[in-house]
């Protein structure tokens, strides 16, 4: 992790655009905009859960735009959700880009009329790619590192 005493123009433009990026990821997954989501990953971009954080091997692992709907729209068996971001880091490298941000994910969810709440500490290793003058996901991590 680097500390940034100036960054020029193009650096702060970037890394206030990877940050919304993220942001949006949140904002999509709490509003059930599974297309919204979907559009904010490369259209090759690879995509892994880790629902247990000390396994190396991944509970689940996903090429491709299209294979997230399934993972995005399962959301929705939870009457609601909050994912709350918190600190982040990005380390620039021209039209790429690599980051480590964090989430706590709260699911609220309905059974026999009863609710419950799930909440999730979540970390995700993110590679980035600015395609076409748009940061997109090029990779990322969903890692649980506590329920």
């Amino acid at each position: 992790m680097s500390f940034h005493s100036t960054l020029n123009s193009e650096e702060a433009t970037d890394r206030l655009a990877i940050r919304e990026l993220v942001d949006a990821y949140a904002y999509c997954a709490d509003r059930r905009d599974a297309k919204g989501q979907m559009a904010l990953f490369t259209p090759d971009t690879h995509f892994v859960v880790h629902m247990d954080a000390k396994s190396a091997i991944p509970s689940q692992e996903l090429y491709g735009r299209a294979a997230l709907a399934p993972v995005f729209e399962n959301l929705g068996s939870h009457r609601v959700t909050t994912h709350f971001n918190g600190q982040s880091t990005v380390e620039l490298d021209g039209s790429k880009a690599t980051g480590v941000s964090y989430c706590l994910a709260h699911h609220v969810s309905t059974r026999d009329g009863k609710d419950s709440l799930m909440v999730a500490s979540i970390r995700h290793p993110d590679t980035f790619t600015k395609q076409e003058g748009r940061w997109c996901f090029a990779e990322r991590k969903l890692i649980v590192d506590w329920i």
